[in-house]
């Protein structure tokens, strides 16, 4: 695996890639985390040789902060910033792995990377412009994600908040929550809530490519109800996948039980869509 500085015009750009041979997949973390969440899929032994890339967003880990923050911090800011590490490393079709904030940027890079294999979401409600008290839970760490300023206290309640409750808690979950720029929280849901975004609920029932939704059961973030109510165009094995016990970030609390679907998901996918990187 390789760890790599990419320099793109929206920030430099920190990102892990494992190389592989077989079929190219992206991997987007959520808000005020980084690359490092998705570890117990790059430690994995998976089928075919994928080749992983985690990229830290912008205003992220180990990226710089955005170079024009009003314009990078937003769900389109953030697709151009991801499409620009793949067009980087000379990949033209992969499948999208995103997790929370990283799963509204995937499901915006749908109309907007021709390449695209599939999409996987997790704890990423596909809501309508306006829908964010349809699709999540109102809470102080709901509120917290928004907030540009937080206190030692807040910090780690959200770290601790977004890796799920008896999850894993390692050091680097509350490095990542610290190191973010509290101005890309404020204004990325300032863009969300101006309504300029696409409708991520009509893109859900609207996709051609796959579109698999692997949420933790005991998500506080997410409302669980909300899955049932959108019409999935192309909804991957047919289900809302809900892993009972875990939170909100299911990948990294249970590799074991996410990792198969994920497995899955890969192969399926390229063989739907062809194999060319």
């Amino acid at each position: 695996m390789t760890h790599r500085i990419i320099e793109t015009p929206f920030a430099d750009i920190a990102l892990w890639d494992t190389g592989g041979t077989g079929p190219a997949v992206l991997l987007l973390h959520g808000n005020s985390s980084c690359k490092e969440i998705f570890r117990g899929q790059f430690d994995a032994r998976l089928t075919n040789d994928p080749r992983l890339i985690a990229m830290d967003l912008p205003g992220h880990g180990g990226s710089s902060d955005a170079r024009d923050p009003a314009a990078t911090y937003t769900l389109a800011g953030y697709g151009a910033a991801a499409l620009a590490v793949l067009a980087a490393l000379n990949v033209s079709r992969a499948a999208v792995f995103g997790w929370s904030l990283g799963g509204h940027v995937a499901l915006d890079m749908v109309s907007r990377f021709p390449g695209l294999r599939g999409v996987m979401i997790s704890g990423t409600p596909p809501i309508a412009n306006g829908g964010f008290a349809e699709g999540f839970r109102q809470s102080t760490h709901m509120g917290l994600a928004g907030a540009q300023a937080w206190s030692e206290a807040d910090t780690e309640a959200y770290a601790r908040a977004t890796a799920g409750a008896g999850a894993p808690f390692e050091p680097f979950l509350l490095e990542a929550a610290r190191r973010t720029h509290g101005v890309a929280r404020e204004t990325f849901f300032a863009d969300a809530l101006s309504g300029r975004a696409d409708d991520q609920r009509r893109i859900a029932e609207t996709a051609a490519v796959p579109l698999a939704v692997i949420n933790g059961a005991e998500d506080e973030f997410i409302n669980a109800d909300y899955f049932g109510q959108v019409a999935w165009a192309n909804l991957w094995d047919g289900r809302v996948h809900s892993l009972a016990g875990l939170g909100h970030a299911p990948f990294w609390q249970a590799p074991e039980r996410f990792n198969p679907l994920f497995e899955r998901f890969i192969i399926e996918t390229a063989i739907t869509t062809g194999t060319t990187a």
